[in-house]
């Protein structure tokens, strides 16, 4: 078995060891203490927050709490949602169900040393193989998942169905307040014999292990969504009765990776997200039920479940549940989804539930799957072995394998290192040989013996038109009335209207036609209020485009709404740009790797260090919504809502101008959507006015080095061209009157402490309130956290009044 080294403080090991002590033999004994009856089953979920895990999380939370009981909620943040959007997204959930009790884990800044040292809190943002000491890192697996449509935009925001639909409560991320995942592991398992439920990819549950396995002896089973063993992707296949040439795709694949199929034919996204974990959590020796493609491939969301899910929702969490799976149909990019899309984890907390009433009550088998037990293990590497080729940083930097593997061992081999690794590619086929993230079926000592699930039963009721037993149990859960939500959005705040505000400049002169091209970092928010407090005859500001492959993720683009609403301005448009820089793939992270994941960084800026939340909410935000006029293969339920992309809002922009307008574009971000739109627009020279610049160093008499701090090697790069040097180079060779306001400029007009004085003393409206505490918030950090040593402030808005 594979060793490593674990840091604690002392004080942490005297924690754990009290707690420890507290668990008595009647706790053990599933005794409640006070009451001498059952104690109800303790639950820990680890979920990705992804559309089917928030089914999966309601029909735990419907359970009677008498006999099940969801202690903790841990967020995994290396897949299919980004930290900040999903722990507030969470908490809401929870509001609306009336269980604020329940612990929300998310993230850490914790590392792990070249010498295999696991230090605190590390957050899961990075695969363990990738993990260094900070959150900094590539995305070796998580490239498999889209960034945008379809992907963790639509899951960030929920399709837009989060805002417009969940209450909020008074939870929500805050910077060094917010629980770590490590922190709710801990205190939720050393209370008492618990159940995990993984539904995400195993970095956090893994690193729990590893770093505090005297608590595995609470942990009293395992049960998980991923992997296929003898499964065959009914997707991507061709119909039989095809009368056009047909190209199969994942058609008869052991795994479901869409994206990497023709690399990777063998793993399931869960898994796939962290290999070298899975294989800790299958090799832990606690009992494990495993719930893979092999049986949730037989139970889509057929047409008979949606239709007579649409007609339960007597309950705020069935319209919820409810609205956010008919989202997943309308933005289905075929029109197979009622055979491709699958009850993945919610049938997997069935199962479980299922499973942990029928050991208690001493019932054999489970009423939703057939279980069998198999031999397999998680392929982490692939053949032959012990060839270091410096793809698997467990072997090739160190002298000494990380973790004290063994040399030659199954985790010595190529590790895939994207889903377009060339070693994976086999010449004249469509299917790779890669394994990483394979469950696969094997006897011999790697082999660990696994209770599966092989398929869904059929439904008992044969009178009934759905075809699965579990699809009954569903929705007679969801529409219970115990356990039910309380309140949504809307009676919450029974008087509040989705009312949009425009000012009345009517009869005003007004001054430059302005686009702001900003990447949603704090202070490109301070910049944005400060240009629409400018007088409209000096700035009338017409548009804002988003980078979304700087400082923040795509999703945050609803704070930007919310600014504008606070403002009275919903009449300016706001486009979203690009999630990648301009001519890298579409899938990778490319230079935006270079933010740090946790604390000051994109954890951070997606809430706004916290403060999102307490802007007012407006009525526009970032939806799914789509129309076939756009591209998609059929209108959504409210196309009108559509977002709009930045390249549209610069066309609308420039289409309402005079003759004799001209436009002046501010851009203090990736210079990415201004690239664009110079390659894509053959005329946009003609209308641009000037372009200011924030971004770029110029050394300088001193030698100054940049403030690319997390690349230490590269010394004198600025992060907004950093993060896109080709489209950078598109627009300082363009013959575009160009303004730039390098660092060297931006250093000399930063004051935190002048700031903040000035603002003291300024007239209190709720934009110089809002600021205040923001540029408080952010002063005080940086004085207090080496993580938060690296912020600035500019006032880069004031040289184009």
């Amino acid at each position: 078995m594979e060793k490593w080294r674990r840091k604690k403080t002392a004080a942490s090991w005297r924690r754990t060891a009290a707690v420890a002590l507290m668990v008595s033999a009647v706790v053990a004994a599933g005794v409640d203490a006070a009451t001498g009856k059952a104690a109800p089953q303790r639950i820990l979920l680890d979920t990705d927050m992804d559309t089917d895990d928030l089914l999966a999380l309601m029909y735990l939370l419907k359970q009677n709490r008498s006999e099940f009981e969801l202690k903790a909620v841990t967020i995994n943040v290396n897949a299919w949602s980004d930290a900040g959007h999903a722990v507030n997204h969470l908490y809401d959930i929870l509001y609306m169900m009336d269980r604020d009790d329940i612990l929300v884990g998310v993230g850490g800044d914790g590392g792990i040393s070249d010498d295999g040292t696991i230090y605190p809190n590390v957050g899961g943002y990075l695969p363990l193989i990738d993990q260094g000491i900070t959150t900094v890192g590539e995305c070796r697996y998580r490239q498999a998942i889209p960034v945008e449509g379809g992907g963790r935009l639509d899951v960030d925001t929920n399709g837009g169905i989060r805002r417009s639909f969940l209450p909020q409560g008074n939870r929500r991320y805050i910077p060094l307040h917010q629980p770590t995942t490590q922190q709710v592991m801990i205190e939720t398992i050393s209370a008492g014999p618990t159940t995990v439920i993984l539904i995400g990819s195993h970095t956090n549950f893994a690193i729990f292990l590893m770093t505090y396995p005297h608590l595995k002896r609470n942990v009293e089973h395992i049960y998980i969504m991923g992997g296929g063993v003898r499964s065959k992707n009914p997707t991507g296949c061709c119909p039989q009765n095809a009368t056009s040439p047909c190209t199969p795709q994942q058609c008869g694949d052991i795994g479901n990776l869409f994206t990497s199929y023709n690399t990777n034919p063998n793993a399931e996204f869960n898994i796939f997200g962290d290999p070298f974990a899975a294989y800790q959590v299958f090799h832990s020796g606690i009992p494990i039920t495993l719930v893979p493609l092999d049986a949730t491939n037989t139970i889509p969301v057929n047409k008979e479940f949606f239709y007579a899910f649409q007609q339960h929702q007597s309950t705020f969490e069935a319209q919820y549940c409810f609205k956010s799976l008919k989202m997943a149909r309308d933005t289905w990019s075929d029109d197979q989804f009622h055979a491709s899309y699958f009850m993945w984890d919610s049938f997997t907390s069935g199962v479980a539930i299922s499973s942990m009433r029928n050991d208690k009550n001493f019932q054999h088998g489970n009423d939703f799957a057939e279980l069998i037990y198999m031999n397999v293990t998680v392929i982490t590497s692939n053949e032959p072995y012990g060839v270091y080729d410096s793809s698997n940083p467990l072997f090739s930097v160190h002298t000494i394998p990380k973790f004290g593997l063994e040399k030659g061992g199954v985790h010595s081999g190529h590790v895939q290192t994207g889903i377009t690794d060339n070693f994976c590619l086999i010449k004249g086929s469509r299917k790779g040989r890669c394994e990483d993230g394979y469950t696969k079926e094997m006897s011999g000592p790697e082999a660990v013996r696994v209770r599966v699930a092989t398929k869904a039963k059929p439904n008992t009721d044969k009178n009934s038109h759905l075809n699965r037993e579990f699809f009954k149990s569903f929705l007679k859960v969801l529409t219970l009335s115990e356990n039910s939500g309380r309140l949504d959005i809307m009676s919450q705040f029974p008087f509040y209207r989705e009312v949009l505000y425009k000012s009345d400049f009517v009869n005003k002169s007004k001054g430059k036609v302005v686009i702001f091209d900003m990447d949603m970092s704090p202070g490109d928010f301070i910049s944005l209020i400060y240009l629409l407090k400018a007088p409209t005859e000096v700035i009338d500001l017409k548009g804002i485009i988003v980078s979304c492959n700087g400082w923040a993720n795509a999703a945050t683009i609803d704070v930007v709404y919310d600014i504008l609403h606070m403002m009275g301005r919903d009449d300016i448009s706001v486009g979203r740009g690009n999630s990648t820089a301009l001519g890298t793939p579409t899938l990778g992270c490319k230079y935006v790797s270079a933010i740090p994941q946790g604390s000051g960084g994109l954890l951070d800026c997606d809430t706004l260090y916290g403060l999102a939340r307490s802007l007012p909410r407006s009525p526009r935000r970032c939806t799914a919504e789509n129309s076939v006029e756009h591209g998609a293969p059929r209108n959504t339920g409210h196309p009108e809502l559509r977002q709009p992309l930045a390249f549209e809002v610069w066309q609308v922009v420039k289409k309402q101008l005079y003759p004799s307008e001209k436009i002046t574009i501010l851009t203090s971000g990736p210079l990415t959507n201004l690239a664009n739109i110079l390659l894509s627009d053959k005329n946009a020279s003609s209308v641009i006015e000037s372009v200011y610049v924030v971004g770029g160093h110029i050394r300088d008499e001193n030698d100054t080095n940049g403030n690319v701090f997390t690349i230490p090697s590269n010394r004198y790069a600025e992060f907004n061209i950093f993060l896109d040097p080709l489209a950078a180079i598109v627009v300082l060779e363009s013959t575009l009157d160009i303004t730039l306001i390098p660092l060297s400029s931006q250093r000399k007009a930063a004051s935190f402490p002048a700031l903040l004085e000035a603002l003291k003393h300024a007239q209190h409206t709720p934009e110089s309130s809002f600021v205040l505490h923001l540029l408080s918030l952010l002063h005080d950090l940086q004085q207090k956290h080496k993580l938060y040593h690296h912020m600035v402030m500019s006032a880069a808005p004031s040289v184009i009044c």
